[in-house]
């Protein structure tokens, strides 16, 4: 009896579009889901079943075309994933090639085209199944529509709101908030990953600092302790003077 493979007439990922072809209004949507991909590089690099997309297609059913979150992270999927040939790397993330794992997280940065941010595209995620979804206008664009930074968890089918700033996430083991730092030389308000405690994970940026920070004071170490043992040595040679001219062998006194 032959057997049927549904999969076998879905298409794949690289016969589908691997992105809407819409570019980034500024800069900063690109670099604000880029900081949280590298932080979480970080402190996940030791996990391999997470992916975090920005600007990527989402492919929730063949007969639809693909949503294109700002940033999504999924989990329960390899972040190693090969593709056929060799390629390695999602050209887009299919539901139906990721054992339908429904991703956790949408990230939506609000920019000077309004998308929809504050209104459908909470409707499309919530109807999705994404149990997390953030909204940020760092800049305030439309603060009429909402507050600059909201985080929504789903609740029988819609997102309620969820107080504090940084919000914890049980599910996804972290918190998300903003909060004032420098990334790639620009000083403004970033979103950021936080642990259980309200701490502020380091961005790569302030990990490479506080390494060549802390490289710095062990050799500004090494070099006093060379310093001190050069001191008590030429203290030592004093001594060793001194009792020769009170007519002494030092070496009677070292010895003892």
């Amino acid at each position: 009896m032959l057997k049927y493979d549904p999969l076998q007439y879905l298409p794949t990922s690289e016969e589908l579009p691997s992105s809407d072809n819409t570019p980034v209004d500024n800069e900063l949507q690109d670099l604000i889901p880029h900081l949280l991909k590298g932080i979480l590089s970080l402190i996940w690099q030791q996990r391999y079943d997470w992916f975090f997309g920005i600007d990527m297609g989402y492919y929730y059913h063949p007969n639809q075309s693909a949503i294109v979150p700002d940033a999504f992270l999924s989990l329960g999927v390899d972040r190693r994933k090969i593709r056929p040939k060799g390629r390695q790397g999602r050209l887009s993330y299919v539901l139906w090639e990721e054992n339908n794992t429904v991703p956790i997280l949408a990230i939506e940065n609000v920019s000077q085209t309004y998308n929809g941010e504050y209104d459908q595209k909470k409707l499309d995620y919530a109807e999705l199944g994404f149990l997390y979804y953030v909204i940020y206008d760092g800049d305030s664009y439309y603060p009429r529509k909402g507050e600059p930074f909201e985080v929504h968890r789903l609740v029988d089918g819609v997102y309620v709101r969820q107080s504090g700033n940084p919000v914890w996430m049980p599910e996804i083991g972290l918190g998300i908030g903003t909060e004032l730092g420098s990334y790639q030389d620009w000083s403004r308000e970033w979103l950021y990953w936080y642990d259980l405690h309200g701490k502020r994970y380091p961005s790569p940026e302030e990990r490479t600092e506080q390494a060549e920070l802390e490289a710095s004071q062990e050799r500004q170490r090494a070099i006093q302790a060379e310093q001190r043992a050069a001191e008590a040595e030429q203290n030592l040679d004093a001594l060793k003077a001194q009792l020769k001219q009170l007519g002494m062998n030092p070496e009677d006194f070292m010895n003892r």
